[in-house]
């Protein structure tokens, strides 16, 4: 099959770009810029050259491919609106491009404030009103084109995709600002509860979900349902060798800048419907277990070194 990745030199795209090699895809990956493509042409992989907004290109790319696979976004976490209306705008490009084809479409979201406060499965809608899933209508756009003659799915991916690539996500955030305040928090009682799936085992499903998912699927990127945040911070500050300690929620805004909110989320999600649809079983390291592995901690200390030596804050 022939497979255009957007998103594709990213952290969970540059995965996903050799598991479809090694399953016999061709990739043609979307490239803003000459590194990279040069970086899809280091994987084996063929450079689109295009951005985001320029939705043209988009469909051209999936008019010449038997599926796609959306992974970019862009991460504007001072203006989640438009970002996410950019995601959205993408979505219903590609959409238009492969209707009345069957041609696979795995878009991504996440499970991060859909129900927050009970146990999320692949059942639940995703509300478009809620303020605290900013991809709702981009999910249902995407599920909707199951009824235009597209095999549409959406991955909901848990807030944590940890692993040795994972260099921007949440857990390094976590380690930074850790490391920032020489504190490393939890709010009120740590209680709440997030869901995280190793970046491999995800990289795997969005291979199943092109493969094999059914049209207008809900599928969770989900390997462990709900990891206590007073476990992570355990962790990070005891691989940091830092205290921990408990902020109000009052104050978790000021200690965890714009990550505060969902610092303090309870957000547990289930993946039993995606495993028994699709034969997906994680297996790589939990997330604690990630953590006690090191590699956070030793590109933590690496990177920070580097901007030291160049007299730039890390």
């Amino acid at each position: 099959m022939r497979v255009f990745v957007t998103g594709a030199t990213g952290h969970i795209g540059s995965l996903v770009v050799p598991e479809l090699r090694s399953a016999g895809h061709e990739v043609v990956g979307l490239a803003r810029s000459e590194a990279s493509a040069a970086a899809l042409a280091a994987a084996g992989a063929e450079a689109h050259r295009g951005t985001l907004d320029d939705l043209g290109s988009l469909r051209k790319a999936a008019v010449a491919a038997d599926g796609v696979i959306h992974l970019a976004f862009i991460h504007d976490f001072a203006d989640h609106a438009a970002a996410a209306a950019t995601d959205l705008r993408a979505i219903e490009a590609i959409g238009d491009a492969l209707e009345g084809s069957d041609k696979p479409f795995v878009v991504t979201s996440g499970t991060a404030g859909l129900k927050p406060g009970r146990v999320v499965t692949e059942e639940d809608p995703a509300d478009a009103r809620a303020t605290t899933a900013p991809r709702a209508p981009s999910e249902n756009a995407a599920i909707a084109l199951a009824g235009r003659g597209v095999r549409s799915s959406v991955i909901r991916l848990a807030p944590s995709v940890h692993g040795p690539y994972d260099a921007h996500g949440f857990i390094p955030r976590l380690i930074r600002i850790a490391a920032d305040k020489g504190v490393s928090a939890y709010v009120g009682t740590g209680s709440n509860r997030w869901p995280a799936v190793h970046e491999l085992d995800a990289a795997r499903l969005y291979r199943l979900a092109l493969e094999a998912g059914p049209a207008g699927s809900r599928l969770h990127g989900v390997g462990e349902e709900a990891v206590p945040f007073r476990a992570v911070a355990q962790s990070i500050g005891r691989h940091l060798g830092v205290p921990v300690r408990s902020v109000p929620p009052q104050e978790a805004a000021a200690h965890f800048g714009w990550l505060g909110a969902l610092a303090a989320l309870d957000v547990p999600a289930s993946s039993a419907r995606t495993r028994a649809l699709l034969g997906w079983r994680p297996v790589y390291a939990g997330l604690l277990a990630d953590l006690d592995e090191l590699h956070y901690f030793r590109s933590f200390r690496s990177r920070t070194a580097v901007a030291f030596e160049a007299g730039r804050p890390a």
